[in-house]
């Protein structure tokens, strides 16, 4: 309790500091107000913003299409990925062809992808599932083949079957991996999002911030990055990460 105290303690005063600087660089530099508005327009954005019921609204059509990435990448990128992990020979093949998946961004095909599907939200939907699949995927391939082969060869020994194999030693092998590829295609996922709401102007958090820079609402920007911010902190910090090292700690080769 006093680690998590003092943490928190730590954070307050960082952010209260962050906010005096803020105020008095608002204040004193001599620059038109829309381009560094004060904390205070910021604040009266936000109430203004909720009192109209856009705020919550474009929080809730963000966080609806980051589930629906999350839940599309625990049940059916997983199971892919533990299978195609199970074959040493498949898995041999598909490596490569995940690896360089991944690492083209759901970003870098939303210009194909605006030709191919149009200003839709069809469109962001398959940039941010792409953008949180392969990861997860990747992760659980990874996953099945990091697990030792004594402990497969093991169970062999002991006559266990095929299916015995997988569900009591390479799933549960494959465990931690799996919590770090949904931790880490969801961070993906979640910047594709308000990048593909930007370019597509669907209602979201993206299309907020990309809708007030046309009219010079920079207090509303600045609303709109301190809320993506503060709720990825907070879906990482208070779920993704206590998962993982719950899944380290139960299913890990390395003790803490």
């Amino acid at each position: 309790m006093g680690r998590y105290w003092e943490i928190a303690s730590t954070w307050t005063v960082i952010l209260a500091a962050s906010i005096a600087v803020w105020s008095l660089a608002a204040a004193t530099l001599p620059v038109p107000d829309y381009f560094l508005p004060p904390p205070a327009a910021v604040l009266s954005a936000f109430v203004e913003l909720t009192a109209k019921g856009m705020l919550p609204m474009f929080i809730g059509e963000s966080l609806r299409r980051i589930v629906l990435a999350a839940l599309l990448g625990l049940f059916v990128g997983v199971p892919i990925g533990l299978a195609l992990g199970i074959s040493h020979r498949t898995a041999q093949f598909a490596y490569p062809v995940l690896n360089f998946f991944q690492s083209v961004s759901g970003i870098a095909w939303l210009p194909l992808m605006l030709i191919w599907f149009g200003f839709g939200e069809r469109t962001i939907l398959i940039a941010v599932n792409y953008t949180v699949l392969f990861p997860v995927i990747f992760n659980a391939l990874l996953g099945i083949r990091s697990v030792p082969p004594i402990y497969v060869n093991a169970l062999r020994t002991l006559g266990a079957s095929r299916w015995r194999i997988v569900r009591d030693v390479l799933v549960p092998g494959a465990l931690p991996n799996i919590a770090m590829g949904i931790r880490l295609g969801l961070a993906y996922g979640w910047r594709a999002l308000i990048a593909a709401e930007m370019l597509v102007g669907a209602n979201g958090l993206g299309f907020m911030i990309f809708n007030s820079q046309a009219f010079h609402l920079t207090a509303r920007i600045m609303l709109g990055m301190g809320i993506i911010g503060a709720l990825w902190v907070a879906l990482d910090y208070f779920l993704l990460r206590p998962i993982e090292e719950a899944t380290i700690d139960r299913w890990g080769m390395v003790q803490r």
